[in-house]
């Protein structure tokens, strides 16, 4: 009985133990959701208008044209950029980013094209060399706190490869596989075409706002296609980022409760042999006093 007390107070000490770190960490990814949800909210206004700026130029502008705007037939390979983690807590925001990338690569194979697979985070990088599979290109240490330095990176990246043949090892379509943070408890993976661009006129209010390109629109369209592009892939990393936080929050949150209910659970086994362990105590001193009083009797 002793024996098991010993052991009972080490589990009570390490779950104690446990849930200290967890809430800790819950703690921290709560504080960072915030500055992460400041962070998408402040890269919006910029995306909004030089989409705004790339539906006139293209809309009113007769005979711009750039490559990135036009479909590849000839090009059959098709890159999937894979926007995972660099850190774990964080429940199945990983797995399900990898199920739906897995999920568009085959579906990518059954169309007659060649998936090459370009991963971000080290959670996804890990995940593809432990199988043995090839990656175009991988970035890591960033997917907490992503910059726009590092998003131009793999925009410059991509869009050298879309400009490629499938002979020089280009692709003819890119796709991206993120996690879009709807609030802090719905995190969806998203699937989007990134290249070739389908932009979208946006109904605005009033008079639609006027544009004047110098030096001329093409110039112009050279110049804000690749920003646009890096811009898109900046707001996908920082969505990432943020639903990553709101995944550890979540998954610290769960790891806290559990520990405190295990934590229950010893405390209750704790007590009854404590309580097991008087009784066999007391049940010892009243026999060990009946069999003096007979002895003595006789």
């Amino acid at each position: 009985m002793p024996a098991q007390l010993r052991q009972l107070r080490q589990q009570i000490k390490t779950v104690k133990s446990t849930a200290k770190i967890t809430r800790a960490q819950e703690m921290i990814a709560t504080s960072r959701i915030v500055k992460a949800q400041q962070a998408v909210a402040a890269s919006k206004p910029y995306a909004d208008q030089i989409t705004q700026a790339l539906s006139a130029l293209v809309s009113h502008h007769v005979g711009v044209d750039h490559p990135l705007l036009h479909e590849q037939p000839t090009d059959n390979r098709s890159a999937v950029l894979i926007v995972t983690s660099d850190r774990g807590f964080c429940g199945a925001y990983n797995a399900n980013v990898i199920r739906e990338a897995e999920a568009l690569i085959t579906s990518l194979r059954e169309a007659g094209r060649e998936p090459v697979p370009y991963v971000v985070g080290n959670k996804g990088i890990t995940w593809y060399r432990f199988r043995g599979r090839e990656v175009a290109e991988t970035w890591h240490g960033f997917s907490d706190r992503p910059t726009f330095p590092q998003a131009e990176r793999i925009g410059q990246r991509l869009t050298e490869d879309f400009l490629k043949t499938d002979a020089e090892g280009g692709v003819g379509e890119i796709h991206v596989v993120y996690t879009e943070f709807v609030s802090m408890l719905t995190q969806a993976v998203q699937v989007r075409r990134l290249m070739p661009l389908e932009i979208e006129e946006r109904e605005t209010d009033g008079v639609a706002p006027s544009y004047e390109f110098e030096p001329s629109a093409q110039a112009a369209l050279d110049l804000l296609l690749p920003n646009y592009v890096e811009s898109r892939i900046y707001h996908m990393l920082l969505q990432s980022a943020a639903s990553f936080q709101a995944s550890v929050r979540r998954a610290m949150k769960s790891a806290t409760d559990n520990a405190n209910e295990l934590l229950g659970v010893y405390t209750r086994q704790m007590n009854q042999a404590r309580q097991a362990a008087i009784t066999q105590e007391i049940s010892e001193i009243v026999g060990g006093a009946d069999a003096l009083a007979d002895s003595g009797g006789e």
